[in-house]
């Protein structure tokens, strides 16, 4: 088929990989404009661009997905069917055009963890299982009917960021399967229960604070749901100084030069962490450097 895809990190770029590889004509991309980074604030290119530029493929990148000129180039490319990756809400005038719709990759078991954040969200919770899955666009968001869902177990100590590279292997070869039943005219969507629907926010700066008030099993959760980014922090260790935490274990006895969190049930041994304005260490190394 002929295929707009529409997304922007490196998530997104395995699928849109595993679509050309599968022999369908990817005739554009649409993806977030240049962003700022570094010190010196130079303007750099999402990951789906890069890859779309090396391979010669058309790069849309409008400011506003309305745009009289971005909806018209998109009527004269005349794809078969869009497919957004991680990529931000649509109006119906763009995932309404094609002949056979737009479907998403989500990356959880819809309709549970709604949202910007599912992978995160779903370890912090101390999910057992994940999963993605692919659905028809419809004016809410998450909501469409469901194409394919295919599901993977979380390990106990796993972090997001193993089960981030997990899902963005395992929705790439989803992604494959379903524009295959679509093509062959076999795709049976079925309705999601919204009865059963969880919600998965974007994660701010708040929402990372370790809070003493939690178990230290859901403290334990919260830093695998955001290691390695964007990283679960305290300031109630030393001093009031913002210490990100990416790993941490439950505590046995207590050892000197071992560094520890109590939480309102038992306490945690931090291993990894990251003093502000230092690099990630040992929690056992950034003690011996302590001088008070």
């Amino acid at each position: 088929m002929k295929i707009v895809f529409l997304g922007t990190p490196e998530f997104a770029v395995e699928s849109l990989d595993a679509i050309i590889k599968a022999g369908h004509e990817v005739a554009a991309v649409v993806t977030a404009t240049d962003k700022p980074a570094g010190r010196g604030h130079k303007l750099l290119p999402s990951a789906v661009k890069q890859y779309a530029v090396d391979k010669g493929i058309e790069v849309l990148q409008p400011a506003k997905l309305r745009d009289p000129e971005f909806l018209q180039r998109l009527r004269e490319i005349n794809a078969d069917m869009f497919v957004v990756i991680a990529f931000r809400m649509l109006p119906e005038e763009v995932w309404a055009m094609p002949p056979k719709g737009t479907f998403n990759l989500h990356a959880s078991l819809l309709p549970r963890y709604r949202g910007a954040a599912p992978i995160n969200r779903a370890v912090m919770a101390g999910e057992s299982k994940t999963g993605v899955t692919t659905f028809l666009l419809q004016h809410d968001i998450d909501t469409g009917d469901i194409l394919r869902q295919e599901e993977i177990s979380i390990a106990p100590d796993e972090n997001v960021g193993s089960v981030h590279d997990r899902l963005m292997h395992l929705g790439a070869r989803v992604t494959v399967e379903t524009l295959a039943d679509i093509a062959a005219g076999t795709a049976r969507p079925q309705k999601q229960i919204d009865a059963e629907a969880t919600a998965a926010p974007k994660i701010f700066k708040d929402d990372c604070r370790l809070d003493p008030s939690m178990t230290a099993e859901q403290a334990r959760n919260h830093i695998r749901g955001l290691s390695p980014y964007p990283g679960a922090w305290t300031d109630a260790l030393i001093d009031g100084q913002v210490i990100k935490v990416f790993s941490a274990v439950h505590a046995g006895d207590r050892r000197p030069g071992h560094l520890y969190m109590d939480f309102a049930d038992g306490a945690l041994e931090l291993l990894e962490i990251q003093p502000a304005g230092k690099k990630r260490m040992a929690a056992t190394d950034y003690l011996r450097g302590l001088r008070s």
